[in-house]
């Protein structure tokens, strides 16, 4: 398995108008991994082909980690995806 490395991208701090539950994230990502979405896995996002490169652990923000709890590299970059929104290669 080839190694990639970690980006880290500090966000704002302020709380969204619509709080999750605090474990919503830690929740969000182990149904991901159950569901086989782990780090290095292919996917695709409509039409477009992408690979799983981490999770999305933001507890803020209009794209959480709770609802958003994947992060897939497509060619036209990185996005934060939901489980309804990508499906196994």
């Amino acid at each position: 398995m080839c190694a990639h490395p970690l980006t880290v991208v500090k966000g704002s701090g302020h709380p969204s108008h619509d709080p999750v539950r605090p474990d919503g994230v830690e929740v969000a990502v182990c149904r991901a991994i159950h569901a086989g979405y782990r780090v290095g896995c292919e996917v695709l996002l409509g039409h477009v082909a992408g690979r799983v490169v981490g999770y999305n652990i933001g507890h803020y923000g209009r794209f959480s980690g709770a609802r958003y709890p994947l992060l897939v590299k497509t060619r036209f970059g990185v996005a934060k995806c939901s489980l309804q929104e990508v499906a196994a290669a």
